[in-house]
């Protein structure tokens, strides 16, 4: 069987499909030409990230496709109801990338109470002009201990950033339509672990009540972040978003930015990508990363192993 990983997949993930006789084909084939390619080559699988679409008309043209895999969480590129109903089998990897997202949540938000993003700007072209100027700017940072983060979206990811959280010595809290309730397993070097339970409260006492907000939802057809709802937050609110552009309301951030009311914010995608607005990558008073949630050497060694075992399971 042949497997197209046309946006790529890690080599451990390419050993163990070819352990097991499947051929892995990892040329990058462009969106206009991969109905032609899928055919000509007879590909069984085809894997993808969020670059590739693999909507209705695709999956028509191409009968040689058993498995649509995605390398990540969110599916919102691949018509997955339609493919299932055509008998394909639809995979993704909802755990794989849960660490590296969490990790870069706060790598955010360390770098915003300290005014990283900006210093990191200004002190290549000021330090040696403006030290002391720059100093007394960049010395009114805060603390993360003690503060409240506002999870919206209680899955895997949401749970690893309570993990984090945790072990910095936040209070959580975290909405979710269908989580209720989770255990949050803090694991130690030494083997020690510790296990807190938190309940998820409604979204409306969340937005009030938390100092920072980080949100891991999947793709949305409207908004879930708006102006009404950051009327609702504190006053110097941080806010997060390292799940899918368009479940926040990019014009709505700047102009609360503007008017004081969130302090800070940081972006890892973007309602436009892969180009986002302007007003978003010149604005200083925002963190910015170019999708890179997901993108760490280890998680994308999961993410290749766990791909390659579910399709040795449902195709070998």
């Amino acid at each position: 069987m042949r497997i197209l990983a046309n946006d790529g997949i890690s080599k451990s993930g390419i050993e163990t499909l070819e352990k097991v006789g499947f051929e892995v084909i990892t040329v990058k084939v462009a969106q206009n030409q991969l109905e032609n390619y899928i055919n000509e080559h007879s590909i069984d699988a085809l894997l993808v990230r969020s670059a590739t679409q693999v909507q209705q008309e695709l999956i028509d043209a191409c009968p040689s496709l058993k498995l649509i895999g995605r390398a990540g969480v969110g599916m919102d590129n691949i018509d997955v109801e339609y493919a299932i109903d055509n008998g394909l089998h639809v995979i993704n990897t909802p755990n794989a990338s849960a660490s590296s997202v969490a990790e870069l949540v706060f790598a955010h938000l360390f770098g915003m109470v300290r005014f990283l993003h900006s210093s990191n700007r200004e002190m290549p072209l000021e330090g040696d002009t403006r030290f002391n100027q720059l100093k007394k700017a960049y010395s009114q940072g805060t603390e993360l201990r003690g503060k409240t983060l506002g999870i919206i979206g209680f899955g895997a990811i949401g749970q690893e950033v309570a993990k984090i959280a945790l072990g910095v010595g936040m209070k959580v809290l975290a909405t979710d339509n269908e989580v209720e309730s989770a255990p949050i397993s803090i694991e130690f070097f030494n083997g020690q672990k510790i296990t807190f339970q938190i309940d998820t409260i409604e979204k409306d006492q969340l937005l009030k009540e938390a100092d920072f907000i980080t949100l891991h939802t999947p793709a949305q057809e409207k908004y879930i972040i708006t102006s009404s709802e950051i009327k609702k937050m504190k006053d110097g609110v941080g806010i997060i978003n390292t799940a899918r552009g368009g479940i926040l309301n990019e014009v709505d951030l700047v102009n609360a930015i503007e008017e004081g009311k969130i302090k800070y914010a940081a972006l890892d995608v973007f309602e436009t990508e892969p180009t986002p607005a302007v007003q978003l990558l010149m604005n200083p008073e925002i963190s910015l990363t170019p999708h890179i949630g997901a993108s760490t050497t280890e998680a994308q060694e999961r993410i290749g192993l766990e791909l390659a075992n579910q399709i040795i399971h449902l195709l070998k």
